[in-house]
């Protein structure tokens, strides 16, 4: 997946094909609709972003990239 996203005032582009997966986390079971995954990516920049995917009463009911700053990541891993 990738995007182009404005984040701190910057236009950005995310890739997850040439940046690393550092965590995931999972929210919900199978086939609940509120359930959802989460995928925490770092750049070569050091930029971090996080991509989720889940039901249709989830935060992500179609896939979506979410940047996110270096202290949201690190709670992200905690």
């Amino acid at each position: 997946m990738r995007k182009v996203k404005t984040f701190q005032g910057k236009r950005r582009t995310y890739d997850t094909e040439k940046s690393t997966e550092v965590a995931k986390r999972t929210f919900g079971e199978f086939g609940d609709p509120a359930g959802y995954e989460e995928t925490l990516y770092k750049t070569k920049q050091g930029l971090f972003f996080v991509v989720g995917l889940g039901g249709a009463d989830s935060p992500y009911p179609e896939q979506d990239l979410k940047p996110l700053t270096k202290t949201e990541a690190a709670d992200f891993e905690a």
